[in-house]
């Protein structure tokens, strides 16, 4: 999107007189921007204005909401569907193009773990953040309607697994979100709510550095958070999760934050990729080896130019990788949202400077810091050298997503909805009959049952007369006999 918003703006005379055509191919026709999920699942946030939509920002571009199956570079031809090619059996559509951008991002990697592709929920996308959210609610209405010990047990337990900023901002989340709406429950404590966070390494966000790790090791668990450091989950069959330390917990909720992958489109193109799968990148966010193909984000390895002046190198270059001053390998850029969005608009102005034959720029950035949420009023920033605790460390943690978030419009609704959380009490109310919006017409169109057999119609039994509730007029209103 970030891209594409700026070809547009310097392409305005081209896209006008129809010397260009900027096609977005894009499975959701909106952009997520993915910080705010945590807030959206904890309701501090509407869903609607954590994403924003494609066809009015992008109105110079054409958008087709569809997947790209397969790229074949050599040809410049992409393969993919769209929805119309799905609701009707067609083939894939060929899309020919002469400039390619690559920014698929990235999807969860999910390990091999008995039960997890059964149990787990992640946490990439709004859908899944909202379900979340309704999902926690609805666990606790039924420990607040059940006399099952192990029942009540199992639906009170939430694990989470991944240590990372996904993790750890929506266990904290959420955790908030738990405890104020355990007050209207007559029979849910909050400190019966058990919350676990495993961690595979001795840290949790690595990010902001290690004091501040410690710091939210510390925070969490003075909030009765169980945090597992050094710790792997091996099953979560049969709705109970496996520790490798022997630990099991009966629960019905596994969050899955451990780590992301490139997207499996990078798989399917013939363009050169680095041994973990994503695409193989200069300095100039050119796709290495190739002409007229560009990647940035997640899915694009690009050597970090910054590491070189910090004098962080690997031991030596591989084959078509750039290296530094002493011949050593430069190390790639983080696969995180401050990179990405600085990278998009580079390539943007890179690929236009190719297209009129002027030299192109290199993509270097000194990291600005890092900012985390640990729920309400909580959290943790390493921002230019200074490290921050707390309110003022949360304060920051929305000062710098409001600035970043995209759309004027963006801002002033998240701005907006802040305000008004911050005078009224939560929402605590769970959609979770969003995910099946047609259950209940459903049951209303379904045929009636037949009668029983031991109750034949017309003879007092439930399929007429006085006893359903009906004196047989097609209005449906009762007689004004007594009650039985």
């Amino acid at each position: 999107m970030y891209t594409a918003l700026r070809l547009q703006r310097r392409l305005k005379t081209e896209l006008r007189d129809g010397r260009a055509e900027i096609t977005v191919v894009t499975p959701d026709p909106y952009m997520t921007y993915q910080p705010f999920l945590p807030e959206a699942a904890a309701g501090s946030i509407s869903p609607r204005h954590v994403v924003v939509p494609l066809r009015r920002v992008l109105g110079h571009c054409r958008i087709i909401v569809g997947e790209v199956h397969a790229i074949d570079h050599a040809a410049r031809v992409a393969t993919l569907s769209t929805l119309a090619t799905e609701e009707t059996g067609a083939a894939p559509t060929r899309l020919r193009y002469d400039e390619l951008v690559l920014a698929p991002g990235s999807v969860s990697r999910a390990l091999p773990i008995p039960g997890l592709a059964d149990h787990g929920i992640g946490f990439k996308t709004v859908e899944e953040a909202i379900a979340l959210r309704n999902h926690v609610i609805e666990q606790m209405d039924i420990a607040s309607s059940t006399r099952d010990p192990a029942l009540r047990a199992a639906a009170l337990t939430f694990v989470f697994v991944g240590g990372g900023y996904a993790g750890v901002e929506a266990l904290a989340e959420l955790e908030d979100m738990a405890r104020y709406a355990a007050r209207y429950y007559h029979n849910v404590r909050p400190e019966d709510l058990r919350w676990i966070l495993v961690e595979a390494s001795e840290r949790i966000l690595p990010e902001v550095g290690e004091e501040l790790g410690r710091y939210a090791v510390r925070e969490l668990r003075g909030r009765n958070i169980d945090v597992r450091l050094g710790t792997r989950l091996v099953s979560c069959e049969n709705r109970v999760a496996v520790l490798d330390d022997g630990t099991r917990r009966p629960t019905r909720t596994v969050v899955w934050t451990a780590g992301v992958k490139s997207a499996p489109l990078v798989a399917a193109t013939d363009l050169p990729r680095t041994e973990r799968g994503r695409l193989r990148c200069t300095t100039q966010l050119r796709i290495a080896g190739t002409d007229h193909a560009w990647a940035a984000g997640d899915a694009a390895a690009v050597p970090d130019l910054t590491a070189a002046r910090a004098g962080r190198v690997k031991d030596g270059p591989s084959e078509g990788e750039p290296a530094g001053e002493t011949g050593a390998r430069l190390p790639d850029c983080a696969p995180n949202a401050q990179h990405a969005v600085r990278q998009a608009r580079l390539l943007a102005d890179n690929l236009i400077a190719a297209l009129r034959g002027a030299p192109l720029a290199d993509y270097a950035h000194a990291n600005a810091g890092s900012v985390a949420s640990l729920g309400l009023h909580k959290g943790v920033a390493h921002v230019y050298g200074r490290t921050l605790k707390g309110f003022p460390a949360w304060l920051m943690h929305r000062t710098y997503h409001l600035s970043r978030v995209p759309t004027v419009n963006r801002k002033a609704r998240v701005l907006a909805e802040w305000t008004l959380s911050g005078l009224f009490k939560r929402e605590i109310v769970s959609l979770g009959s969003l995910e099946h919006p047609r259950a209940e017409f459903e049951l209303a169109a379904a045929p009636p049952p037949p009668p029983k057999p031991d109750h034949p119609t017309g003879e007092g039994g439930p399929g007429s007369g006085p006893g359903d509730g009906s004196d047989g007029r097609s209005d449906g209103r009762f007689d004004d006999g007594p009650a039985n």
